[in-house]
């Protein structure tokens, strides 16, 4: 759909009488809100479809509207009605068919207002493993990497899986421990807590040895956070073990990205907003006086960054407060963006080419069921569309692939969840093409190529707690 923001409105033609003496009397007329929306076949359209009603520039209450297909096939939620005290009538209508559809609002008899839609066939994603948590244990975020899955278990520390690799001779469908490291707790409540990791393959040394994990220890949104990172020597694969740490005053690390070519590791610290820190050469013991800058984009008491990325020469920061913002990848420095989210939390978010893709987190009275899509080739993010997710309470992961045909949202509700698929061959209006329901929270997905196909490992993080790959191959 072209955004909440960017409903699709419409006035109706009225009927003439021209064998009426003196002045046609004003009917009433209508705006259709709604229009242009994209869904799937069988699932009801992501908005509802509204009329608004007027006459003499005023809302009709109690005006009756009937719903009809004109064209395509479909059901209605409430096929007619009355306006309500706005002058306000909606319906959810549900596609039977695949293809372009046309509904039509009756106005009592007088005028007639047109929605279009289009419907496509589900393509689910087609699951090929999952991996179940150890008794008490659940996975948080998994990063893929040159065919190995580092799988944050929490207090059950980072186990390795060989997913492609080929050192057990393992694939996706079938992925294999490799082995695991139990980092330190460091005085943070709650214990290790390993919530995501970043394997650095080191262009200026030619090597591969640490992996960055994060501790995600206990937090208020928009007031405080615990956790430190911690360098995990992988040198030998089957030995893993912590040589160093990072630690923030008063916060704690959440998401992370790196500039592999200037060895620089960009940290999300919640209420600490942004680290920057040089992880050149040998790493060991306490590395906190190699952050080279830090920097609270929303302002000192109203940044809860969730997330950094790099791209197009920006460092690019999504704060749960405050929204997405434009940085410089040397000093921090806001370049532009930010309290661009007013009416909902930010959540995880990625950025492809010219266009940025943000999820949301329940708060300020609403649902995390949208998707945000900005166009970011300018001075500051420009709004461009809104997806919701029907009947989803927090959009928690996002990620487009490398070659920009596809992103992928992992979804949480308290009923049924998910994983959802967007097709980017117009990179400004993702459009739905596929989804699959999981009956309990899937918290985190990280796509990855693994043997010229598209893959998604995802965390469930409730139930029978579960790492689970998907094969999203377009």
């Amino acid at each position: 759909m072209r955004g909440i923001w960017w409903l699709f409105a419409g006035v109706v033609a009225q009927s003439a009488c021209s064998d009426s003496p003196g002045p046609e009397p004003v009917k009433p007329a209508g705006v259709a809100i709604g229009s242009g929306q994209h869904g799937l076949v069988g699932d009801p359209l992501p908005f509802p479809l509204i009329v608004s009603v007027t006459k003499d520039g005023r809302a009709i209450p109690g005006q009756a509207v009937t719903w009809a297909v004109a064209s395509g096939s479909g059901t209605f939620s409430a096929p007619g009605g009355a306006t309500d005290s706005l002058g306000i009538a909606k319906t959810t209508f549900t596609p039977g068919v695949a293809g372009a559809h046309r509904v039509t609002a009756d106005i009592g008899g007088t005028a007639l207002v047109s929605f279009d839609a289009t419907a496509v066939v589900n393509r689910p994603p087609t699951e090929v493993a999952v991996v179940l948590a150890e008794p008490g244990h659940f996975i948080h975020d998994t990063f893929v990497r040159d065919g190995i899955a580092f799988a944050c278990s929490w207090n059950n520390g980072l186990i390795l899986y060989d997913v492609g690799n080929g050192i057990k001779g393992a694939s996706p469908a079938h992925p294999i421990e490799i082995s695991r490291v139990l980092t330190a707790a460091n005085g943070v409540a709650g214990g290790i807590q390993v919530h995501n990791a970043w394997w650095f393959h080191n262009p200026v040394k030619a090597e591969q040895r640490y992996v960055f994990v994060g501790q995600e220890g206990p937090g208020v949104i928009g007031a405080s956070s615990a956790g430190d990172i911690h360098v995990v020597d992988v040198s030998d694969l089957v030995h893993p073990v912590e040589v160093g740490f990072v630690t923030v005053a008063g916060a704690g690390t959440h998401n992370f990205w790196m500039d592999e070519a200037r060895q620089i590791l960009y940290a999300a610290y919640y209420n600490a907003g942004v680290v920057a820190v040089d992880v050149s050469g040998t790493l060991a013991g306490d590395l906190s006086s190699r952050i080279i800058a830090q920097a609270t984009p929303g302002g000192a008491g109203s940044t809860y960054t969730w997330g950094v990325q790099l791209s197009g020469g920006s460092l690019w920061s999504i704060d749960m407060l405050t929204g997405l913002w434009k940085l410089d990848p040397a000093t921090l420095a806001t370049r532009g963006g930010g309290n661009n989210v007013p009416n909902r939390l930010s959540s995880d978010f990625s950025v492809r080419g010219n266009f940025a893709y943000t999820g949301t987190f329940p708060g300020k009275g609403l649902k995390g069921d949208h998707i945000t899509v900005w166009q970011v080739d300018g001075a500051s993010p420009v709004l461009r569309d809104s997806l919701r997710l029907p009947d989803v309470n927090l959009v928690s992961d996002l990620q487009a692939s490398d070659d920009g045909r596809i992103l992928v949202a992992t979804a949480q509700s308290a009923g049924t969840s998910g994983l959802w698929v967007f097709s980017l061959a117009d990179p400004a209006h993702p459009v739905l093409i596929g989804r699959t329901a999981v009956s309990v929270n899937l918290h985190t997905g990280q796509l990855a190529e693994i043997g010229g196909r598209l893959y998604v490992f995802a965390a469930r993080v409730s139930g029978a707690t579960a790492m689970q790959v998907w094969d999203v191959t377009p």
